[in-house]
């Protein structure tokens, strides 16, 4: 007999396939800091041809805080989705299953994370991995990528993938809460995290979603092209250095000289 918790938690999961998968990851991605996770995540899916596998039900984790008016008519509510992918590897029998989060859940983090977990293992998923922006002081065209894992067997594997382990910090949202449920039930669980400014933590940074998708594809050993990310990450570096270079120009223009006497007035009568 189901108990009615185990039948509500079954409720929340809708199984749209039940392939067979050889020894899968699961990726996670939600929007965040640079957008970082989720732009590497969803152009991993893209590039891989990930079919849909699952979705998380949102009723029981999303609060309506706001509605949408048009021509002024209430429209209907649509709450954040969270799909599942997946992607039989040829290659190799390491299979890899996607989720690609809309939005954070705002209520039930941890039963939100749980439910994850339970398809996960349902197809006997052993590792998860997350993605997160790291706020840095400076900008740079090639982000460097911090990495924290849920045991130190991983940290000594992670070594040998070009990555920054980092010392005492703290990872807020479901990049972080997922990997905790996850050592919680015994899963092996690693957050690459990719170098972001702290003055552009609202601008989309690709550079630093190719710089975590680089150091996943090479811990698992997959190719996959990422000329369209590098046209993305080439465009945004001249956007974003235009912006800092006219953010320092106000600061200085601001703090050194009156209001009505800027640099370019000097000399001037």
């Amino acid at each position: 007999m189901v108990k009615k918790n185990e039948r509500a938690k079954q409720e929340e999961i809708k199984l749209s396939r039940r392939p067979k998968l050889a020894n899968p990851s699961v990726v996670a991605a939600w929007p965040g800091v640079g957008n970082v996770a989720l732009g590497a995540a969803r152009y991993l899916t893209e590039k891989l041809k990930a079919k849909e596998l699952a979705e998380i039900e949102p009723l029981s984790f999303f609060d309506l805080s706001a509605v949408s008016f048009a021509d002024g008519l209430i429209q209907p509510s649509i709450p954040p989705r969270s799909k599942f992918h997946y992607w039989k590897n040829k290659q190799a029998k390491e299979d890899l299953i996607i989720l690609l989060g809309e939005a954070q859940p705002t209520s039930q983090s941890y039963e939100f994370a749980n439910c994850v977990l339970d398809i996960a293992q349902r197809f006997a998923t052993k590792r998860v991995y997350t993605f997160a922006g790291a706020l840095s002081s400076h900008f740079s065209k090639e982000p460097r990528v911090w990495a924290v894992a849920t045991q130190p067997e991983l940290l000594t594997e992670l070594e040998h993938h070009g990555v920054v382990l980092r010392g005492d910090f703290h990872i807020s949202g479901m990049n972080g809460v997922l990997l905790s449920v996850a050592k919680e039930r015994g899963m092996e669980g690693i957050c690459l995290l990719g170098e972001t400014p702290q003055q552009l933590d609202e601008i989309e940074n690709p550079a630093a979603s190719r710089a975590v998708l680089n150091a996943l594809t090479d811990i698992l050993g997959i190719e996959i092209d990422m000329s369209e990310l590098d046209e993305s990450v080439r465009q945004a570096s001249q956007e974003i250095e235009e912006f800092l270079k006219q953010s320092r120009y106000e600061f200085i223009d601001h703090f050194t000289f009156p209001l009505w006497k800027r640099p370019e007035d000097e000399g001037r009568s």
